[in-house]
């Protein structure tokens, strides 16, 4: 095999940014996987130009040039940038790869752009790639393995791509790391719903955590787990054997089943700083935040008070909702919401908007059957941008009408001065006024404003929310080609354009297709 040029780009942002938050946040951000294909890249004898796009860089300026093969990992919000840089790459003569969560989630309307779009990726996978290296056009192949891999380079390895991205970032400057893959719990919505749950090797998390004590002086990891510390003595005894208690902080994902108050204890010893447990909804999965078959206010009193429990030892806690469900109905969901906040003011609440990312969970095809996925572009689809799911018990009028009166009152003067108060530590406390007043509460609040505007005045909007026409409001073109600027030129004919019905069509297809 011929030494190949190899460029990985690794899209954080959807598009260029000059939002505070994202100044802060951005570089931290950073996906594991991208940095993982670097690394394997680099085994395989080939060149590696790896490229971190958070949104302030002049990305046709970052990119390698002459490349044979570029690997792009996107999120779905970031597809149609991924989009417009296959198609630039193309033109020069390159083969394009696309991995991660879109191209899991929405493989058949990738493969219209990309000549490989893989799912589950291991080194197997890659060098089938990397071996035939050839153009799939007009329709790309779509490759993955059997399960997720069984082991990855660590932090050690792949310091050489995380180094330079953390350079970017002004002040907090998170490594990223894995414990686990999968997740035991069976969440609908989740894309990890259906992944087996599988620690990494211990060994190498052992020396990773060693590494980043010569590397800084006091490190912050975030575990990028689905769902951290399921096999909870075991991972705490690998911390505290690798590294002295309170030499490096510690951020994850973790529900509120596992943080029983010894298992707090021991991580306030261990200087985790912030979890970020799923609540999602008041009358439904339970079994998440160890509230059984509570629901209503019930559960809203359990959980206030085990998050102020939490938050005696974790000085910061940012709750995660889902808003949407078919569970929900009428103004209570809401309303339960803002008793909690009023309970519990140290908490950071995290909206999401009910979303079916394509591929992503099998209660994906019950909302396609039901004719109930709007097609809006891959552009909106963060969980905040936009619901693809219409709702099962609200208008979109009433929804929306809930959903900026939820924000307003989590964002409100009063409330952020609250969380403020209830928060320890200047970081913490700083990084939630930051998130209140930049795009995630005051501007969201602005956005859902003018979408429930829209509603009622624009005629392109009713139409499409009620899909009676398929005619895209010209105020979501607009965003896209102010997001997009320069790569807008780039964007493929159709590729503002998807099936939201594709994996219905699919009829269950799977995901791995062979070379030929």
């Amino acid at each position: 095999m011929k030494r190949l040029r190899i460029g990985i780009i690794d899209i954080v942002s959807r598009g260029p940014t000059r939002a505070l938050y994202a100044r802060i946040m951005n570089a931290s951000l950073a996906s594991i996987m991208p940095q993982v294909m670097g690394v394997w890249c680099q085994e395989e004898g080939h060149e590696v130009t790896f490229v971190c796009y958070t949104g302030f860089e002049d990305l046709l300026t970052e990119l390698p040039d002459n490349v044979d093969v570029v690997f792009i990992g996107a999120f779905t919000e970031a597809a149609h940038t991924a989009y417009a840089l296959s198609n630039l790459f193309r033109g020069r003569g390159a083969i394009t790869v696309i991995g991660g969560p879109h191209a899991r989630c929405y493989p058949e309307d990738a493969a219209r752009y990309f000549d490989y779009v893989l799912g589950f990726t291991d080194k197997g996978t890659l060098r089938d790639i990397l071996q035939d290296c050839s153009q799939h056009r007009p329709v790309g192949v779509q490759l993955a393995a059997a399960q997720q891999p069984k082991a990855l380079p660590g932090v050690r390895e792949r310091w050489q791509f995380i180094d330079p991205t953390l350079r970017k970032a002004p002040l907090l400057k998170m490594v990223p790391m894995l414990s686990s893959l999968g997740c035991p719990y069976t969440c609908a919505f989740c894309i990890d719903a259906t992944v087996p749950y599988q620690p990494m090797d211990f060994e190498v998390l052992r020396e990773d955590l060693r590494f980043l004590l010569t590397k800084f002086k006091r490190p912050l990891v975030a575990w990028h787990d689905p769902n951290f510390g399921v096999r909870f003595d075991d991972y705490l005894d690998m911390i505290e054997d690798a590294v002295p208690p309170g030499s490096i902080d510690f951020v994850a994902e973790s529900s509120l089943s596992l943080l029983s108050e010894p298992h707090l204890k021991r991580l306030k010893r261990n200087s985790f700083k912030g979890v970020l447990p799923g609540i999602e909804s008041w009358f439904a999965l339970g079994d998440k935040s160890k509230t059984g078959a509570l629901l209503g206010m019930a559960k809203v009193r359990q959980v206030s008070e085990h998050v102020n429990l939490i938050l005696k030892y974790i000085p910061y806690i940012q709750t995660n909702f889902v808003l949407g469900l078919d569970s929900d109905e009428g103004p209570e969901p809401f309303e339960l919401t803002k008793r909690f906040l009023d309970m519990t003011p140290g908490a950071f609440p995290a909206y999401s908007l009910l979303s079916a990312f394509g591929r992503a969970a099998p209660l994906n095809l019950d909302y396609q059957r039901s004719n109930r996925v709007l097609p809006f572009p891959f552009h909106f689809l963060n969980n905040n941008g936009a619901m693809n799911v219409k709702p099962a018990n609200y208008s979109w009028q009433s929804f929306y009408d809930h959903i900026i009166d939820l924000t307003r009152y989590s964002f409100s003067t009063r409330t952020i001065f609250r969380r403020f108060l209830a928060t320890q530590g200047v970081t913490a406390r700083w990084l939630n006024v930051v998130r209140a007043v930049s795009t995630e509460g005051f501007g969201r609040a602005r956005y859902y404003r003018a979408i429930r505007d829209r509603l009622d005045t624009d005629p392109q909007f009713s139409p499409y929310f009620e899909q009676e026409s398929s005619v895209l409001p010209e105020f979501y073109k607009d965003i896209v080609r102010q997001d997009l600027g320069a790569l807008m030129e780039w964007l493929p004919e159709g590729g503002l354009y998807h099936d939201p019905n594709a994996y219905l069509k699919a009829g269950h297809s799977k995901d791995v297709i062979a070379l030929v």
